[in-house]
Formats: structure tokens, sequence, C-alpha cells
């Protein structure tokens, strides 16, 4: 069995550009210019999927990316904004700790120490 995670998007290049630097992972097939799907090189990660919509995103995520990275989260949230992402808010609860970003089109994901 595998798993991918579809996102819906206005710009697929922008966000192939994006996710690509973010993760490390590597354009994989496209069909035409209303979908594109990207792999991790190490086949262990679920695949990513974007698919171009006309609508804008315009209320919260009902399923996000976890990326757990370790205890350097904030470098991890530096780099993103880099690439293009913003910094909505840090959080430390359960003895966890997250930051919550955005992604360049406004999906949220979070960036984890575990």
């Amino acid at each position: 069995m595998e798993i991918q995670v579809n996102v819906d998007c206005a710009d697929l290049d922008r966000m192939v550009e994006f996710y690509c630097a973010a993760l490390g992972y590597e354009l994989h097939g496209s069909a035409g210019d209303h979908y594109r799907s990207l792999t991790a090189g190490d086949g262990r990660r679920p695949k990513l999927v974007f698919q171009k919509v006309p609508e804008a995103k315009i209320a919260k995520n009902r399923v996000h990316l976890d990326v757990i990275v370790g205890p350097e989260i904030d470098a991890e949230a530096n780099r993103w904004e880099a690439l293009g992402a913003s910094r909505i808010e840090k959080v430390s609860e359960y003895g966890l700790n997250w930051i919550v970003m955005r992604d360049p089109e406004g999906n949220e994901i979070c960036i984890c120490d575990a």
C-alpha cells in the first residue's frame, strides 16, 4: 500500500519548486498544466500531488503536513521562511513544540520537534 497527499493549488510550478526545496523531494510526473507529483528520493515518505484548481484557499486545512525535524525547529522554520513560507505561531503543549507555518499558497504546515 502507498499513501499520497494531494494539495490543491493555483501555481503548480511555484508549489513544486517550494516543496522540492523544503522537503528534498523530486518531480516524479505530471499531466499537462493540471497535475504534478513529487516523491522523496528515499521512497519512504508519502508522494505529494499538486493539482491546479481555480478557487483560492479560504479556510483552515482539515489535513496538514507535520514535518518532524528534531529540536532545531526554529532553524528549520527560518529555512522554510527563506523559501517562501510564513510563520504563524510557536506552540508548546504536552512536552512537544512546533511552529505553525503557511506555504506560499496559505496551506498550513507544522515544523515539529517530535
